[in-house]
């Protein structure tokens, strides 16, 4: 008995001394962050099967089915959304797609340094165009032009009809889909959340546009009374909003950012970006507390909209300026728990080039306040401080990606530093994959991917060749995580005082027999010892 207290407590030590970033226990969770185990880049001027230049990651998702191990190396499928193509002056028509990316992974040995960026090679294996069939034949392809301002009645947005709600419409007539998050559910359809709407579409397994899920009013961007979709990024000839901004809903570029299934399959998660603007989304020091939404999809066919909640973002001090990281994915663990990754906007040849905050953290809505329907639901933090009657999400910081002394054995770092490669700004991917390890099964590979803003100094899209100045690859960082349950701290003590119960009654019964049990062996010979 001495034996088991003593070993747990080693392991309640050892967990204490941890870093505490890299550590955590939330409701029940345990996560660890063993280190960075594998580094994988695709160039900048990749070009598609369509001979455009490559999306990159806005959104990421695995499919877990192909995800197989073959002695050290693993292999895998993952689809990823680009999101509206490279703004050379405003927006251009650029056909949303899904990408589909052949993985290969053998991580680098534990604890080694000087690494090459080589341990996840990464290939575009095909290019899937979206596209809405028409009711006269035909069909027409979703673009990422800004939707048209005034809504409705100018043409900038289709009316509600039937089950699908009002959607953002370009100058030439087709769906606006600045794309973010995707998801596969369980017959193989597509969804994508959207900046515009902000939406969230289903498409088929082809790109064939299957319809839209319901979205709350409390994040459609309103001007001049009417919900208006534009982002203030018209394209060449096309006239800007007025005002500028929305008054109320979400904020220009800060729409459905993150898209997560939860593993049963049930319960879909998608976040807004940051605040929306009648919750102090109006400035960038105070647009911290954000909405996260849940949807039941056990029944494909009756998708509907349960759940609500505030999650407030991290902060961080940028000189002399107090400001908010806005989150960029979301990743369920369960149906209550998410993975995070909120960030600033700095990077390679961005802003001040060494990233402030860049993290992959932890929330936890099993004790936050579901608003939906609640009075007060449209306003929940008025003038950027929320409503005390509201509990938000719980949040813990858990993986720091800037972390140096990790990117430094690949080579990578944050900042410019003379012999190394500084990450880029923008990482919205995120995929989680058991790491296939009997002898460890609560070990996962944790992949967090960037979007390089189709940033090449060769580049082609929409019939043009373009030069951005700078090279960013697509990249991809492999984390070896554990991610397991613990026990109930009522339920430890319990097993404590139990195991204690049964070791005295063991010692009494054993000095009853002392006198017989003095002369016994064990299997190897050796005279028998109590515990």
């Amino acid at each position: 008995m001495r034996l088991k207290i003593a070993l747990i407590a080693s392991i309640c030590a050892a967990v204490a001394g941890a870093s505490q970033a890299q550590t955590l226990t939330l409701n029940g969770t345990t996560l660890v962050v063993q280190e960075l185990a594998g580094v994988g880049r695709l160039a900048a001027n990749l070009r598609d099967e369509h001979g455009e230049t490559f999306g990159s990651i806005s959104g990421l998702v695995a499919d877990k089915s192909t995800w197989a191990r073959t002695g050290n190396t693993y292999s895998g499928i993952f689809y990823a959304s680009p999101d509206r193509g490279y703004n050379v002056a405003g927006t251009i028509d650029y056909t949303a797609r899904v990408n589909q990316i052949a993985l290969s992974f053998t991580p680098a040995a534990a604890g080694s340094t000087g690494l090459a960026q080589n341990q996840i090679g990464l290939s575009l294996t095909q290019s899937t165009l979206l596209y809405e069939t028409l009711a006269g034949g035909g069909t027409r392809p979703f673009s990422g032009l800004d939707p048209v301002p005034g809504g409705v009645a100018t043409g900038g947005a289709r009316p509600a009809i039937g089950s699908l709600p009002q959607l953002p419409q370009a100058h030439n007539g087709k769906l606006s889909l600045d794309a973010e998050g995707i998801v596969i559910l369980s017959d193989g359809s597509r969804l994508i959340s959207d900046e515009y709407g902000p939406s969230i579409y289903r498409f088929a397994a082809n790109g064939q546009f299957l319809g839209a899920l319901p979205v709350a009013a409390s994040v459609r961007p309103v001007r001049n009374g009417v919900n208006d979709y534009s982002s203030n990024n018209p394209t060449v000839g096309q006239p800007a909003p007025s005002p500028a901004n929305p008054t109320a809903g979400r904020a220009n570029n800060q729409g459905f950012e993150g898209l997560s299934l939860s593993p049963d399959g049930r319960t879909l998660f998608v976040a807004l970006q940051s605040a929306a603007r009648q919750d102090g989304g109006t400035s960038p020091a105070t647009r911290d507390t954000t909405r996260l939404f849940t949807y039941d999809v056990s029944n494909l066919d009756q998708i509907a909209l349960k759940g609500e909640y505030v999650v407030q973002l991290p902060k961080f001090q940028q000189g002399s300026n107090t400001l908010v990281a806005a989150q960029s994915e979301v990743l369920a663990l369960s149906d209550t728990q998410l993975l995070i990754l909120p960030r600033d906007s700095n990077g390679q040849s961005v802003g001040t080039q060494q990233s402030l905050l860049r993290h992959v953290d932890v929330i936890d809505i099993s004790g936050a306040t579901n608003i939906l329907g609640q009075a007060g639901e449209a306003l929940v933090a008025p003038g950027g401080v929320l409503n005390p009657s509201i509990t938000p999400a719980a949040y813990k910081a858990w993986l720091d990606i800037n972390d140096k002394a990790q990117l430094n054995r690949f080579g990578l770092t944050n900042g410019v530093t003379t012999g190394f490669d500084n990450l880029s700004e923008k990482w919205e991917g995120l995929a989680l994959l058991s790491a296939l390890d009997p002898t460890r099964p609560d070990d996962y590979f944790l992949f967090v991917a960037n979007d390089n803003d189709f940033a090449t100094t060769d580049g082609f899209q929409v019939g043009s060749a373009y030069n951005d100045g700078k090279d960013l690859d697509t990249m991809f960082l492999a984390y070896r995580v554990t991610i397991s349950a613990v026990p109930e701290p009522a339920t430890t003590a319990l097993w404590l005082l139990g195991a204690a119960a049964l070791g005295l009654t063991a010692r009494r019964r054993r000095a009853d027999a002392a006198p017989s049990a003095a002369s016994s062996t064990n299997e190897h010979g050796h005279p028998n010892q109590p515990v």
